[in-house]
């Protein structure tokens, strides 16, 4: 396709972007409807899409650009307590993994689903079996990876906590199954018609990931609440909480049009509106205010964005190095060998990324990292 028909292409970058990352971006920037990308400074290199893209297409619907960790978001909300009441963190940290398993639960002790999500329906059999199978011992739970419930302290030592999670198995068991309906386009990406009987249902099955991992996100905020409650008598104060998810499609009005726009790694941050920026388990997090910067779909970043891949990560970061890194911060000591490519140096700086997005938002509290919680 000839440059100038090309889609426009907008980015805030911390660094210029590498190769592989261009070549990715250049194919997405190709394909059939897309008529708007923007690049926010924490892309990197992920399957099909890229992480920390947001695009936007008038009638095709492509899953690839949404990912499998569909309603994958954050959760930050205060305790009416500052951080000097934590007096003994690893005392507090061996009680997490009780209140918010990493994996599953059995199934004597799984959480009931909300009403809402105990009469959820898929759009097909299969995916309503993986739903009666997975989702009930999946909910409450944190996952692996980057997933973390995190204990933070804002520039008034005020003590909140922020929690990243997603949709679990679910997400990318609808992923993979709609992405075996969609029509292939070239260079590996699939879309499906959002008029058609198989786009609405692409669609309808992304509402229900993400109001499952909203609410997942918010269970395992108030079991954490209860645990704290008990422990420290400290309150959750919901009606300060902010709530954002990063990986999603939805239709949106934008310049005038009407677009479907899919985030990959990337939150909504329309004027005015809150939004978390977590850093990585040794860096500073945001919270933020979004400035609806119509180039970027009225988007953001939405943390700090890998600088290394897992395995680069594994091979460059040792065990003493990460625990270097962590210094100061309590987490599970007895992880840091399979925590090694979390370390905060596999991760870009996250107040680069915070710079490079002035346009985006603006930065209204930062918190400091005081006690870190991550499945494996």
């Amino acid at each position: 396709m000839v440059e100038s028909l090309l889609p426009p292409l907008h980015t805030w970058l911390v660094n210029p972007l590498q190769g592989d990352v261009r070549d990715a971006i250049g194919r997405l920037r190709r394909a059939t409807d897309v008529q708007h990308i923007a690049v926010m400074p924490d892309v990197h290199l992920s399957a099909d899409v890229c992480i920390g893209v947001a695009m936007g297409t008038s009638h095709l619907i492509y899953p690839q650009a949404v990912g499998g960790d569909i309603g994958c978001g954050i959760l930050a909300v205060p305790f009416d307590a500052t951080a000097d009441c934590i007096a003994d963190p690893a005392r507090l940290l061996a009680e997490f993994p009780q209140a918010v398993p990493a994996r599953r639960w059995n199934r004597k002790s799984a959480p009931d689903l909300p009403d809402e999500l105990a009469h959820a329906t898929l759009s097909c059999p299969q995916l309503q079996k993986a739903w009666r199978h997975q989702a009930a011992l999946e909910f409450g739970t944190l996952g692996s990876g980057n997933h973390f419930a995190e204990l933070q302290a804002d520039g008034d030592n005020r003590l909140w906590l922020m929690v990243h999670t997603g949709s679990r198995a679910i997400g990318p068991a609808i992923r993979d199954h709609h992405l075996g309906q969609a029509e292939a386009i070239g260079s590996g990406l699939r879309a499906l018609d959002a008029n058609s009987s198989k786009g609405r249902d692409y669609l309808h099955d992304v509402t229900v990931a993400r109001s499952y991992a909203a609410a997942n996100r918010r269970h395992i905020a108030l079991s954490i609440g209860t645990l704290m409650a008990s422990t420290l008598h400290v309150t959750l104060q919901w009606e300060l909480a902010i709530m954002s998810d990063h990986n999603h499609v939805e239709s949106e009005i934008h310049s005038g049009r009407s677009l479907w726009v899919h985030r990959k790694g990337a939150m909504t941050a329309a004027e005015g509106e809150w939004g978390a920026l977590p850093g990585s388990m040794g860096a500073a997090s945001f919270h933020v205010r979004g400035r609806g910067c119509p180039e970027a779909l009225c988007s953001s970043a939405h943390g700090a964005g890998r600088l290394m891949t897992r395995t680069a990560a594994r091979q460059k970061v040792s065990a003493r190095e990460l625990q270097r890194q962590m210094t100061g911060i309590w987490y599970d000591h007895r992880l840091v060998n399979q925590l090694r490519d979390e370390a905060p140096s596999a991760y870009k700086d996250i107040r680069a990324v915070a710079r490079a997005q002035r346009e985006l938002v603006k930065i209204a509290r930062v918190l400091r990292p005081l006690l870190n919680y991550k499945g494996v």
